[in-house]
């Protein structure tokens, strides 16, 4: 067991087990830091799904160890909820739930819907987030050159995205489209090292809020000898990245209430705790931008949110992430907004020189060799037609060149009659 004395108030008790560091299971229903009340109606909940289950079997779905569930059902059994059936073996034994059991799980689920992994409580969900992203592998500039150096990108540009990461303050890209701003940043994941363990859900009263989202979360792999000596309420994930484009409502930066399940989805943004969030194309959602921003003042502030319960009470929740904002879009941000952003890149269209470094660099990538000659003759084509220069069109055209040769079935290639046909089936002249 490991304690920490400048841990923060409401971290679960810990314990190393071999490379890792996780929290502790619990050994009894006390120790699990939830209102033994909310662990009783869970198990009477899940005990009503099927016409009889074992111990053994309700530890795995509510993720808690089997001595904790059996006192919970013993429990269940003298209030003439559960009637024991027999004993499956040396420990555990099986159950079934009684008629009187069935009329008080229908009445529980009117309230709150959720069967499933017990919750954690709300306090030791923040304290853990809280240590654990004071316990990361610092973020240095080599590493966030390395992630980025795909990119042709100014050494202005990479300085400041390293400090954003190494700090975890907020980054704002901005510029005209097609300059790389969506690719920078994603490609910021890779700067974010490291694991978390996040709860499947926390409950605040009898309020379930469900954290963990496979869509969005990585599961690490364990080996199940080492995973069972941890408190299954826990998963350990790589730190996760979530984005959110031009799709995105203000409703969903709020819990997500389901009226038939009766339980709470976390917002996205909470499911970024620990990693990375991506707001791209902002400037292009379905709300007023302003109304966006506004939602975003305090978190960017604070470090923590405030999400509202179906009941108007409003719940304080961590707001710990690197957030990267990206808009092409230059009348979308009012002064008190960026003052609260820790840093501001902008990705402009790159000059002549950037552009051929760009070509260059994506055609080697791509195995391709080309005569110097052809990308004097793309920039000429760019002034003679008065376009603009965009960091996304080397790769654009270089790519059209390869679908060209697909189609005629030849080895791709790099020559002036597929850039003139690349150029036409993309610009459209």
């Amino acid at each position: 067991m490991t304690k920490d004395p400048h841990a923060p108030p409401g971290l679960p008790e810990l314990a190393k087990v071999g490379p890792l560091t996780g929290p502790v299971a619990p050994l009894a229903p006390e120790q699990t830091g939830i209102a033994r009340q909310v662990l009783l109606d869970l198990a009477l909940k899940l005990a009503n799904t099927v016409s009889r289950l074992t111990g053994e079997w309700a530890a795995d779905q509510l993720k808690l160890p089997v001595s904790v569930v059996d006192k919970l059902f013993w429990q269940l059994r003298d209030e003439q909820l559960l009637e024991v059936l027999g004993q499956e073996g040396p420990l555990t034994y099986r159950y079934t739930i009684t008629q009187r059991g069935r009329e008080t799980a229908r009445r529980l689920n009117e309230v709150s819907g959720y069967v499933g992994a017990a919750p954690v409580s709300l306090d030791a969900y923040a304290s853990m987030l809280q240590y654990q992203i004071a316990r990361q592998t610092p973020i240095t500039h080599e590493r966030v050159r390395e992630a980025l150096s795909p990119l042709v990108l100014s050494p202005q540009t990479v300085e400041v995205a390293s400090l954003a990461a190494s700090s975890g303050r907020s980054l704002f890209l901005f510029g005209p489209p097609g300059n790389g701003k969506t690719s920078l940043g994603r490609l910021l994941q890779h700067v974010l090292d490291g694991e978390l363990w996040i709860p499947h859900c926390v409950s605040v009263e009898s309020n379930i809020i469900r954290i963990y989202d496979p869509q969005c979360h990585q599961q690490m792999p364990d080996s199940p000898g080492i995973r069972a000596r941890f408190d299954q309420r826990w998963v350990r994930i790589r730190r996760p990245m979530l984005i959110a484009g031009g799709e995105m409502t203000i409703a969903e930066l709020d819990l997500a209430y389901s009226p038939s399940l009766r339980f709470y989805e976390a917002p996205p943004h909470v499911k970024a705790n620990g990693g990375l969030f991506f707001l791209d194309d902002f400037g292009r959602q379905r709300i007023d931008p302003t109304d966006l921003l506004n939602r975003w003042i305090i978190p960017l502030e604070h470090q923590v949110d405030y999400v509202t319960l179906a009941t108007g009470q409003k719940i304080r929740i961590p707001f710990q992430l690197l957030l990267i904002v990206a808009t092409n879009l230059s009348a979308c941000a009012d002064p008190a907004f960026l003052r609260r952003i820790g840093y501001r890149v902008h990705m402009d269209k790159p000059d002549e020189q950037r552009y051929a470094e760009i070509f260059r660099k994506y055609a080697a990538g791509a195995g391709l060799k080309f005569d110097e000659s052809l990308l004097g003759n793309v920039l000429a084509r760019y002034k003679q037609e008065g376009r603009e220069l965009r960091a996304c069109e080397p790769r654009d055209l270089i790519e059209r060149c390869r679908d060209v040769c697909r189609l005629k079935n030849q080895p791709a290639a790099i020559t002036e009659e597929l850039l003139n046909l690349a150029w036409t089936g993309y610009f459209g002249s």
